[in-house]
């Protein structure tokens, strides 16, 4: 009996173990879930939330004044076209790129955690659970895996997140992150970079498990329903176009701002991760499959 129990674990092992290694492509230019992949990953999210967050600093800019200000000053900030007006008319145009410097680093920081750290998450319970769990609960998977990666990615976030806010929603604290940093320090201490860690932990956890396991499935389905051929067989390009939709789709329920806003932000996060994961060849695992042994147990193969 115990040599049968071994005999078993040591099988299921190796299973996986084989079923990873032949994710990796002879075109590959890693294996899939080495030191190298994940790396790379968290490269990946560097660039993908990094400079997308930038890119609309203006916009988050006059979005966070409209929030704290409206306190205050309700009439200051009556729409988006207005806080614009009204940002170029006190600071010239290059106040709308207040906080640039914090934002391209925090989300860049957060983003090679969120994406480096999902991946790692996701291959560590695949293993917890063995390839015939993974299948059946791949869901739970996604949101497990997504929310363990954006605790840490929020931790790696809020001292440039808390910095971004002081300078853009406080006239005359600081215009730049080199006078922002040293004066919050010296104010309250390390504290006033991780006060904010809480808050965002409840904004940004569920979010990202949404975002993440919607974009999982959404791709599975596509490749299932809707693309005529499978991802083996489509050319790189059209694996990204599949990228981009599934991105789009799994963000929005209905509002135009929204749908408009964050739907093509988060697209354009999931297009430029998948092209680096392209660009640097790193193994890209096909859309989940019931395994043969599972197949087996439901009677669905003889």
């Amino acid at each position: 009996i115990k040599n049968l129990l071994t005999g078993e674990c040591n099988t299921h092992t190796h299973a996986v173990t084989q079923q990873l290694s032949c994710l990796s492509s002879e075109g590959d230019s890693c294996e899939f879930g080495s030191q190298k992949y994940f790396l790379l990953c968290g490269f990946g999210g560097i660039l993908s939330c990094g400079t997308t967050h930038t890119a609309v600093v203006p916009l988050d800019l006059v979005k966070c004044r409209m929030q704290v200000c409206n306190h205050v000053n309700p009439d200051k900030y009556k729409s988006i076209g207005n806080g614009f007006a009204v940002t170029v008319r006190e600071d010239g145009f290059r106040g709308l790129a207040k906080g640039w410097a914090p934002t391209f680093i925090g989300y860049s920081m957060q983003g090679l955690c969120k994406f480096g750290f999902y991946e790692v998450f996701k291959v560590f319970y695949s293993d917890l659970l063995g390839e015939e769990n993974t299948y059946l609960w791949r869901t739970s998977l996604y949101l497990a895996a997504s929310a363990s990666a954006e605790f840490f990615a929020d931790i790696a976030l809020a001292p440039m997140e808390a910095a971004k806010v002081r300078i853009q929603t406080q006239p005359g604290y600081a215009n730049t992150l080199r006078q922002c940093a040293p004066k919050m320090y010296a104010e309250e201490g390390l504290w006033a970079f991780y006060k904010g860690v809480v808050p965002l932990w409840m904004r940004q956890i569920p979010y990202t498990m949404m975002k993440f396991a919607c974009f999982e499935r959404t791709v599975e389905t596509l490749y299932k329903y809707v693309v005529p051929k499978p991802r083996s067989e489509c050319s790189k390009p059209e694996q990204l176009v599949v990228t981009f939709v599934a991105g789009y789709i799994g963000v929005w329920k209905g509002l135009v701002a929204r749908i408009i806003m964050i739907g093509t932000l988060t697209a354009l996060q999931w297009f430029i991760y998948d092209s680096v994961k392209v660009y640097f060849r790193l193994p890209r695992p096909p859309p989940p499959e019931m395994p043969e042994s599972l197949k087996k147990k439901l009677g669905l193969t003889e």
